[in-house]
């Protein structure tokens, strides 16, 4: 089994491109993959090469230190750069519209730049200050998350087990995670941690990544079919369910990977208590609740196939909503670097919004 120092260098700067953990080749290979190009880390993101709302937003900072550097190397002028650096900003931002951490990354690189231009800094000075916004934004996320999941830890007692969905850990964000920083939190204060992960259809995001986090980090992990996650909560295995999320709204309801809304249901009828784990960065105070939240359609051919292989009949189409959302009255409480907030959320989420 591939594997790599923890927390996990999911992206970086190197040779002066942004290189990616390329996602769509684990667990059965490890392999880094190299944007030279804006154009190409678009096609990164959009492939799911990277992924995980923090990891995205984190890949976009450094994509646009990217297009300054290269329209500097073109000898374009001054006004033709920063039009460069916007439009490159635009197309970042149109690889995938539901995961809020990208545009809070891609304003504060914009403003970051502004400030920078502003000064009327030359060419190196201003590629020095993007390269240095866009490691803090790697930092932050980083240190947000261990924050996070020492908060986090303190809700689960030793031998519990927690179900997850997705992926929610170090590949999903600067190396350490959201839902599974919690499991690694808990770990590091001596407690032994159960998992079992939801596979995760269409892309097994579940299985192939969160398995894979997991086990490299000597966790015990199960994976399951989502339809099997009822069952396993019914029969009184699970102690608690703790997923992350791409976008929380002001009132507190959650966008995260498609089948989490049911998870939480389930959970409800069932008495076990339901997380959400996100840092500062996921909450959108802009957006007022669920409904406004802009879902992701993808390819439906992610659902007709597997790993290339056709499972539906040709003739036949397929829906591929690639997220959906959990209405904040099934949400126990929310972990994160603040501390636990609890209900009522339009007073505890102040705290972050």
């Amino acid at each position: 089994m591939p594997s790599l120092p923890f927390p996990f260098p999911v992206v970086r700067w190197e040779d002066e491109q942004v290189i990616l953990i390329d996602q769509t080749l684990l667990p059965e290979k490890l392999a880094w993959r190299r944007c030279g190009d804006v154009p190409a880390l678009c096609r990164a993101i959009r492939e799911l090469a990277v992924r995980g709302a923090p990891a995205i937003g984190v890949a976009a900072a450094y994509g646009l230190a990217l297009s300054w550097r290269l329209a500097a190397a073109e000898g374009l002028d001054g006004q033709a750069r920063r039009e460069r650096f916007r439009d490159d900003s635009r197309s970042l931002a149109a690889t995938r519209p539901t995961a809020v951490n990208l545009f809070w990354a891609l304003d504060r690189m914009g403003k970051a730049a502004e400030d920078l231009w502003g000064r009327g800094l030359d060419d190196a000075a201003v590629q020095a200050g993007l390269l240095a916004e866009a490691g803090a934004i790697m930092d932050e996320d980083l240190a947000m998350c261990r924050a996070l999941g020492r908060a986090g830890q303190e809700l689960l007692p030793d031998f519990a087990t927690v179900l997850t969905h997705c992926n929610a850990g170090g590949l999903a964000t600067s190396g350490y995670g959201t839902a599974l920083g919690v499991i690694f939190a808990a770990k590091e204060a001596g407690k032994t941690i159960r998992v079992f992960a939801d596979e995760t259809r269409p892309l097994l995001q579940g299985a192939r990544l969160t398995a894979w986090e997991l086990a490299t980090q000597g966790i015990e992990v199960t994976v399951l079919c989502e339809g099997a996650a009822a069952s396993a909560l019914r029969a009184g295995r699970i102690d608690a369910v703790i997923t992350g999320a791409d976008r929380i709204a002001a009132n507190g309801d959650a966008a995260n990977k498609i089948g989490t809304y049911p998870l939480a249901v389930m959970a409800d009828r069932h008495g076990v208590p339901f997380y959400v784990a996100a840092p500062a960065s996921t909450f959108d105070g802009a957006t007022p609740g669920g409904d406004d939240i802009e879902i992701e359609i993808r390819d439906p051919e992610e659902v007709r196939r597997l790993a290339g292989v056709p499972t539906v009949p040709e003739s036949v189409g397929a829906w591929n909503p690639a997220f959906d959302v959990t209405p904040n009255d099934l949400i126990t409480a929310f972990i994160t670097e603040k501390g636990i907030l609890r209900p009522p959320f339009q007073e505890s989420l102040r705290v972050i919004i």
